[in-house]
């Protein structure tokens, strides 16, 4: 469980905190540095945390999924979901996009709980 909690502060910190505007807009172009450079963010986030908990077979493993899910997630809800803040679809595709994510973290707990079993 605290494997879990931490993935999901690293994806608060990372997406909330971190996450620059222009980080944000290039996720729209497929293949942009700032889109990628926001997905490795999330993976070496995850690496690291993977890391605590089982080792660095599975800290590789996650953290490059982790990447090449949350580039892809993110640029789905930018070229297919609504961007303009007033609609009230933006934020349930934004929840969309979060809940994507968090089954993520859910499926990587799961599979290091396996591991570890």
């Amino acid at each position: 469980m605290i494997y879990l909690i931490l993935l999901l502060v690293k994806h608060w910190y990372t997406d909330f905190v971190m996450q620059t505007t222009a980080m944000a807009v290039s996720k729209k172009s497929y293949g942009s540095w700032l889109g990628i450079w926001h997905s490795l963010q999330h993976g070496i986030g995850t690496a690291v945390i993977t890391f605590l908990f089982g080792g660095p077979t599975p800290a590789l493993w996650f953290g490059l999924i982790d990447a090449l899910l949350h580039y892809h997630i993110d640029w789905c809800k930018m070229n297919y979901g609504c961007q303009n803040l007033s609609d009230p679809k933006f934020w349930s595709q934004l929840g969309l996009d979060q809940l994507a994510h968090q089954l993520c973290y859910i499926l990587y707990t799961v599979f290091l709980a396996a591991i570890w079993l």
